[in-house]
């Protein structure tokens, strides 16, 4: 894989998990806080890989899929 697809791939990935962990932390960081901290990664990687595997990466490239095709139209 080149070094600007593997940039690429990073920063989609970034791109769905920043937010997908701050709203997680943020409707339940109070309620997990009395549990033990590996308590509270296991929940936090068991609910959140697979959102990012199966939702949040395929929004990300659906969403840059739209705006790469709207370019491509006004350009025409």
């Amino acid at each position: 894989m080149k070094t600007k697809m593997k940039l690429m791939a990073s920063l989609k990935i970034w791109l769905a998990i920043y937010p997908s962990i701050t709203l997680f932390l943020f409707l339940f960081g109070k309620a997990l806080a009395t549990i033990p901290l590996y308590q509270r990664t296991f929940l936090l990687t068991i609910t959140l890989v697979p959102w990012i595997v199966f939702i949040g990466v395929p929004f990300i490239d659906f969403v840059l899929r739209q705006i790469s095709s709207k370019r491509e139209n006004q350009q025409r």
